[in-house]
C-alpha cells in the first residue's frame, strides 16, 4: 500500500482527536445515565406491580372472585387500564376478565402459576397489538378453592418513555460532538496561531540576513527551544556563510598566484627567441608552480571528502614511537640544514590509521620546522591516556599571536601573510581534519616570542 503524499495537519489531527475523546467521554456519560433511567423505571416498575398482586392476593382471599369479576365488568372497551387480570377457577374456567384480554393476551401465554412471593420472579414480557405487557400468574386460595390469577402490566408508555429518552440521548450526542468539533477548532486555531506567526517570521530570513533571529521570550514555552534552536542554527549558518566566503577567496588568492607566475613567466618567455637553457628554466619554474598546485588541490580534496565523511579510514594498533621516528627521520635532512634538533619522548600503542598519522604528524613537522630559527628545537612527545593517546610537537619558534589562535585550523588562513609565502595555509587544516575523522580533537598553544605546541588526540577504541 503506498502512502500518502499529503500528510494530515497538525490542526486537523488535533481537531479529530479533540472531537473523538469528547466525543468518547459524552457517550459515555449519557450512556450511564441512559442506563440508570431506565433500570431505575424497570425496578419501579417491579415495585408497582409486586405491590399490586400483594393487593388483589389480599383481595381474593378474603373476599372472593367476585369482586374482581365486577371490577373487571365495569371496564368499558377501548378504556386505557394499567393491569389486564384473568380469574381461572380450579377447572380451569375463566370466572372473570378484562374485557378483550382472550383476544390480546391467551391464557397459554402466561408462565406457570406459582406462589404470590415468587410469580414475580417468573415474570415474561409479551408484545401484542403494538403493546408490551409484563405477564405474571400467581395460585392463592379463597373459600376453599384453589384459583389462578393472570396479571398483565401494560409497560407500552415505559417503552415510549425509553425510546423518546434514546432519541434525546443521540440529539445530545450528535449536539455534543458537533460542538466539542467547534470549540476543536477555535482552540487548535488559536493554539497554533504562534506557530503561523513564526513561519511568517523566517519566511523573511533570506542569505543576506542570516544575522537575524527570532528570539524566544516572544514565544510560548512550548516554542522556546524551537526558537532557541533556530537560532543556534542560523548563527552556524552565518558562520560557514562567512567562512564559505572567505575560504572562496583564500583559495582565488592561492590559485591565482601560480597560476599568474606561469603565465608571466611564459608570456616573457615568448617575447623574443631564448636558448635552451632559458626554456629550460621556464618550463622547470612552470612544473614547480603546477606541482604547487596539484598539492593545494590534493590537499583540498581530502579535506572536502573528510567533511563529507567519504574518506576511508582503516585503523589499527601499532607502535607510535617507531612511527614518530620514522617521520622525524624523513625531515631530518631538512632539521639539519637549519641546524634545528628533533627529539621524541614517551612510548605507547596508538589506535589509528597509519598513513593519516603519519601524514598529520608529518605537517605538524613540516609546519615547526618553516617556522622555528636556526639552533632551535623540536619536540615531539607522547603519552597514554584513559581514553585517548596524545602526541604534542612543540617548538621555540616566533609563536602565534592570540588574537590568530581561533582560526589557524581555517583553510587558507595565515596569521603572517610573508611567514607563511611558502604554504598554502592548508597545512593545520588538514591535520584538523584527519584528527576529526578519528574522532579525536586538536588543540594549540602559543606565546609570541616562546613557541607554539599542536596537541593531537587520538580515542583508543
Amino acid at each position: 500500500m503506498r502512502k500518502s503524499n499529503n500528510p494530515r495537519s497538525i490542526a486537523f489531527q488535533l481537531i479529530l482527536l479533540f472531537t473523538l475523546a469528547a466525543a468518547l467521554l459524552l457517550a459515555c456519560g449519557l450512556g450511564i445515565f441512559y442506563s440508570i433511567v431506565i433500570r431505575h423505571a424497570f425496578a419501579e416498575d417491579n415495585a408497582v406491580l409486586a405491590d399490586k398482586l400483594s393487593a388483589i392476593s389480599t383481595d381474593l382471599r378474603e373476599n372472593g372472585p367476585e369482586v374482581f369479576a365486577e371490577e373487571l365488568a365495569a371496564v368499558r372497551a377501548g378504556e386505557h387500564t394499567p393491569y389486564w387480570m384473568r380469574i381461572i377457577d380450579p377447572d380451569g374456567r375463566t370466572v372473570a376478565e378484562t374485557l378483550g384480554m382472550d383476544r390480546l393476551i391467551p391464557i397459554q401465554i402466561f408462565p406457570v402459576a406459582r406462589e404470590p412471593a415468587l410469580a414475580l420472579r417468573n415474570r415474561k414480557d409479551y408484545r401484542s397489538a403494538a403493546k408490551l405487557f409484563s405477564l405474571v400468574a400467581f395460585s392463592e386460595n379463597s373459600n376453599g378453592h384453589a384459583y389462578t390469577l393472570q396479571v398483565a402490566q401494560d409497560r407500552s408508555s415505559d417503552e415510549q418513555v425509553e425510546k423518546d429518552f434514546a432519541f434525546l440521548f443521540m440529539v445530545v450526542l450528535a449536539g455534543g460532538v458537533l460542538a466539542s468539533a467547534l470549540i476543536a477548532i477555535i482552540v487548535t486555531r488559536r493554539g497554533l496561531r504562534p506557530l503561523r506567526e513564526m513561519t511568517q517570521c523566517l519566511g523573511r530570513i533570506g542569505p543576506n540576513h542570516l544575522k537575524e533571529h527570532i528570539g524566544s521570550a516572544a514565544w510560548p514555552r512550548e516554542l522556546q527551544p524551537l526558537t532557541i534552536a533556530f537560532d543556534e542554527m542560523l548563527k552556524r549558518l552565518d558562520d560557514s556563510f562567512t567562512r564559505l566566503s572567505q575560504f572562496s577567496a583564500d583559495l582565488a588568492h592561492e590559485l591565482r598566484t601560480p597560476i599568474a607566475n606561469m603565465l608571466g613567466e611564459a608570456q616573457v618567455a615568448l617575447t623574443r627567441d631564448r636558448t635552451a637553457a632559458e626554456y629550460r628554466e621556464t618550463i622547470e619554474s612552470t612544473v614547480a608552480e603546477c606541482e604547487r598546485l596539484s598539492r593545494i588541490v590534493d590537499n583540498l580534496l581530502f579535506v572536502a571528502r573528510v567533511d563529507a565523511a567519504r574518506e576511508p579510514i582503516t585503523r589499527k594498533r601499532f607502535d607510535a614511537r617507531a612511527a614518530v621516528e620514522k617521520i622525524a627521520a624523513f625531515y631530518q635532512a631538512v632539521a639539519d640544514d637549519h641546524h634545528v634538533t628533533i627529539s621524541c619522548s614517551g612510548h605507547g600503542q596508538i589506535y589509528a590509521d597509519p598513513d593519516l598519522f603519519e601524514r598529520a604528524v608529518g605537517n605538524l613537522l613540516d609546519n615547526a620546522l618553516r617556522f622555528t630559527p636556526e639552533h632551535g628545537s623540536i619536540q615531539i612527545a607522547l603519552s597514554k591516556h584513559n581514553t585517548d593517546f596524545e602526541v604534542a610537537v612543540s617548538d621555540n619558534g616566533c609563536g602565534i599571536a592570540a588574537e590568530h589562535l581561533p582560526r589557524v585550523f581555517d583553510r587558507f588562513y595565515r596569521a603572517e601573510s610573508s611567514r607563511g609565502s611558502d604554504g598554502a595555509g592548508l597545512g593545520l587544516a588538514l591535520v584538523k581534519s584527519i584528527v576529526d575523522l578519528h574522532g579525536g580533537s586538536a588543540t594549540i598553544q602559543s606565546e609570541v616570542g616562546r613557541g607554539t605546541t599542536v596537541r593531537l588526540t587520538f580515542p583508543l577504541l
